[in-house]
């Protein structure tokens, strides 16, 4: 079967925001009428929640996680109350928040709490004691100590089918500030059916999250194979080196691929452009600016 990376791309004024929930198959979205609504719906509403931060004038690190925040309360993506079980029936929720002057705060393997608000409460912690990444117990007693929003996940019991709509729901925002501050936050459920305690790309600086002068990338996708990539490091090394983002993007999935994986990313980049990019069937992504904004799932 023949490989298709999808590259969408054009101008921003900032301050801008953009978000993806997720790359992946999303054939539900065919067989079940109202579903690509919710979708669309839910990366409106984190669009909105991290316009409402940057409109006011705060700050990049504060709009991703609001807008992360909102697909977790969702329930369709994978991440928080979308958070798909683990072999054994548990949770396990990761994330990651990073600005570009490189502070970084990240948890894994959390259970119960907002994972991008126990992200951003780490982030927070960096700057005193330079703790990047916390795991597990550890990671949980953290986050009810610091006063992180308590977030289960909806059951999977098949009552209400809460299931995301695609198997690499990772969700995601970068923003950019109206005088050009960088940030990126992603959060996950994991994959469907994992075992306790794997972890994937989300939480990992360079991998599925990475900000920095000029750039902030958030990918979705096959988590191994992002980490063995370098994927999101790459993306903004390229960008600064002179590639536009849709050709770093592509670098970027074609170092994934190399890896047999497969997935997809939103950046923010210097040249005042956003760019979506994904080598899956769909992936939800959407960006808002100070002169418009647009959101689609498909094509």
């Amino acid at each position: 079967m023949t490989r298709r990376v999808t590259v969408e791309s054009s101008p921003v004024e900032w301050p801008a925001i953009a978000v993806h929930g997720g790359a992946g198959s999303y054939e539900r979205l065919a067989d079940q009428p109202g579903l690509t609504a919710r979708v669309e719906d839910g990366v409106d509403a984190a669009l909105d929640a991290g316009w409402a931060v940057l409109a006011a004038g705060g700050g990049a690190v504060d709009a991703v996680v609001a807008a992360v925040r909102a697909f977790e309360e969702n329930g369709a993506f994978n991440a928080g109350r979308g958070s798909v079980p683990t072999s054994t029936g548990t949770h396990e929720m990761d994330a990651s928040v990073m600005d570009d002057r490189g502070r970084a705060g990240a948890v894994a393997c959390l259970t119960g709490w907002s994972a991008v608000g126990a992200a951003h409460a780490v982030w927070r912690r960096s700057a005193k004691d330079g703790v990047l990444l916390l795991a597990g117990p550890g990671a949980d007693h953290f986050a009810a100590g610091h006063d992180v929003p308590r977030l289960g996940p909806v059951s999977h019991d098949g009552t209400a089918d809460p299931s995301p709509l695609s198997e690499q729901g990772t969700v995601g925002a970068v923003a950019v500030t109206a005088s050009g501050r960088f940030a990126a936050a992603t959060s996950t459920g994991g994959r469907p059916g994992q075992p306790p305690g794997r972890v994937g790309d989300t939480p990992i600086p360079g991998a599925g999250v990475w900000a920095q002068p000029g750039c902030a990338v958030s990918a979705t996708g096959a988590g191994e194979a992002f980490i063995l990539a370098g994927f999101s490091r790459l993306v903004g090394s390229r960008h600064s080196q002179g590639s536009d983002l849709p050709a770093a993007l592509r670098w970027g999935l074609d170092e994934v691929a190399r890896y047999r994986g497969n997935g997809g990313a939103v950046a923010l980049g210097s040249d005042r452009t956003w760019a979506a990019a994904y080598d899956t069937r769909a992936m939800a992504r959407g960006v808002r600016h100070a002169a418009g904004r647009r959101r689609a799932v498909t094509g």
